[in-house]
């Protein structure tokens, strides 16, 4: 074969696994246990970011509205990226650094969970969301890549997952939130 080996990949991918296990250990519980806390006191958990994280968010808000892995109740969860309207009138009016916060103030209540997914840590629409997130009273998790960008220090838990890579952080970012999500369906279908 010539080129690239497609093996390579999934063996990058588990060496990434490996040191984000290893490294954000005490993030990842910290934001389970935010996230049990949320759910059991009938809070919201509000999903956003751009692109791929755009697409991880609505991911992961349809497994706690629909279901993860065992038949249970429906979790309230928004995934803030999928109104078009929405989305298109606050980029019109607002500018796109507010189409996540908009919905955030307009929704968003104290006792809320907001889940950022911004691999640059950069987003200005994740960071407005987190500034909205934080005067609601509604804590913040954000999972980034890189050197956590300014996210690292506006998020209550900050998950920089160790790689330059987007596709990398990604790929993990989705599996911490499949990994959190275990967690939550297990508890809620007992």
């Amino acid at each position: 074969m010539n080129g690239i080996d497609p093996v390579k990949h999934l063996r990058e991918l588990a060496e990434t696994a490996t040191r984000s296990a290893d490294q954000l250990a005490d993030q990842i519980r910290a934001a389970t246990a935010i996230t049990r806390e949320t759910i059991h006191a009938g809070g919201t958990i509000f999903f956003c970011g751009n692109g791929g994280s755009a697409a991880d968010a609505q991911h992961m808000s349809t497994e706690y509205v629909v279901r993860y892995m065992r038949k249970r109740r429906p979790l309230r969860s928004i995934a803030l990226t999928t109104d078009t309207s929405i989305l298109t009138a606050a980029g019109n009016d607002f500018g796109f650094d507010e189409i996540f916060s908009r919905q955030l103030e307009a929704l968003g209540r104290k006792g809320d969970l907001l889940m950022v997914h911004t691999t640059s840590g950069n987003s200005s629409n994740c960071l407005k969301a987190i500034e909205a997130a934080k005067a609601l009273g509604i804590r913040t998790i954000a999972l980034t890549a890189k050197d956590g960008g300014k996210v690292k220090g506006m998020a209550d838990i900050c998950m920089v997952v160790p790689t330059e890579r987007t596709d990398r952080a990604q790929e993990i970012h989705l599996a911490i939130q499949h990994a959190i999500c275990d967690v939550i369906d297990e508890e809620v279908a007992r």
